[in-house]
């Protein structure tokens, strides 16, 4: 079977599943096309089996015409069992195609339909996100396929790269510095969580605004600011605990990412973490910019290695049971192979 993708995204969780996916593929022999955004920092993990183009479809520019002459020549000539698109924009970009399954992967939630005109069947990587589809109108099929993460040791980083003395609590948080990725609840969670120390791996619009509030706050000496991470295991094999303090999150790669790391995790109650995480069992959940609940969590985890341990060990069960890289991929490939219905 060969299978084309079409990716326009940059750096991120949903890019780190892309390349993970994309190697799992691989493994189980499906030959692949993948056509992505120039210059990215992951093209080198790519399996060397796939067949790389790279390309982005700009409005007003000779790639918006030449792009989608090459993309149909190419489907053309390899005769995929079908294309997915990963998110709206290379939705959007999907041809006018019959000769195999047209799917869109979705790891948010759309605002509308319009990008999807051309496909057959939404993928959504929660069940929220299905019903969020198909409360917009959506009479085609849907399937609900999750993440997976990578189990893999990981030698931790060195505690002075977390900015934290010896002996410290050390809090991680990671993804792109948006408002919507909650950092600023972290940050005051900070100031009733005496000795805590907060690292944060990321980089984007709100870090200024970051740094500012833990400034005034007088917590600025106790968050360090990494930058970009491509691989957050070692970082996360170094913590005490990992946050996801997001105000929106459709799933949170990280979680998964930090279960199979090792590390005990507190989220937000926001959409993805809602789902598959039990409170108390495999996490611990609070509420939306609640800074108070979460500086709560966070001296429960600093008081209690006990209550650390079974959580770490809740989410191996979690992650084993219900996120496993072999149960994806198999549902990838069933996708593209068995007859399509509702």
């Amino acid at each position: 079977m060969r299978l084309f993708h079409t990716h326009f995204g940059r750096d991120g969780g949903a890019e780190r599943f892309f390349v993970s996916l994309v190697n799992a593929l691989a493994e189980a022999g499906v030959e692949q096309t993948l056509l992505i955004r120039p210059g990215r920092s992951w093209r080198g993990q790519l399996p060397a089996s796939a067949e790389v183009h790279e390309g982005l479809p700009r409005l007003l520019t000779p790639s918006r015409f030449l792009l989608p002459w090459k993309f149909g020549r190419l489907l053309r000539a390899q005769r995929p069992a079908g294309v997915l698109a990963w998110m709206p924009r290379a939705a959007d970009f999907m041809p006018d195609w019959k000769g195999g399954l047209r799917a869109a992967r979705l790891g948010d939630y759309p605002t509308s339909l319009k990008h999807f005109r051309n496909v057959d069947v939404l993928v959504c990587n929660t069940p929220g996100i299905a019903e969020h589809v198909k409360g917009l109108g959506w009479k085609r099929p849907v399937r609900v396929i999750s993440n997976f993460t990578l189990v893999k040791p990981a030698a931790p980083a060195p505690r002075e790269a977390l900015g934290a003395p010896a002996g410290r609590f050390t809090v991680l948080g990671v993804g792109r510095f948006v408002r919507r990725k909650g950092f600023h609840t972290l940050i005051a969670a900070l100031r009733d969580v005496p000795e805590a120390h907060v690292c944060l791996l990321g980089e984007g619009e709100e870090e200024g605004n970051l740094r500012r509030q833990a400034a005034e706050l007088g917590v600025a000496d106790r968050v360090r600011f990494a930058g970009w991470q491509p691989d957050p295991a070692p970082w996360l094999a170094a913590c005490d605990v990992f946050v996801m303090p997001s105000v929106h999150e459709p799933l949170g790669n990280v979680i998964l990412e930090a279960w199979g790391a090792g590390a005990p995790v507190v989220s937000s109650r926001s959409e993805g973490p809602s789902w598959m995480m039990r409170d108390g069992e495999d996490g611990l959940l609070f509420g939306l910019e609640d800074a108070a609940g979460l500086a709560a969590a966070l001296r429960r985890l600093r008081d209690d290695p006990a209550l650390r341990a079974r959580l770490v060990e809740g989410g191996r069960r979690t992650l084993d049971a219900s996120f496993s890289r072999a149960a994806v991929t198999r549902a990838y490939v069933d996708l593209f192979t068995r007859p399509l219905t509702d």
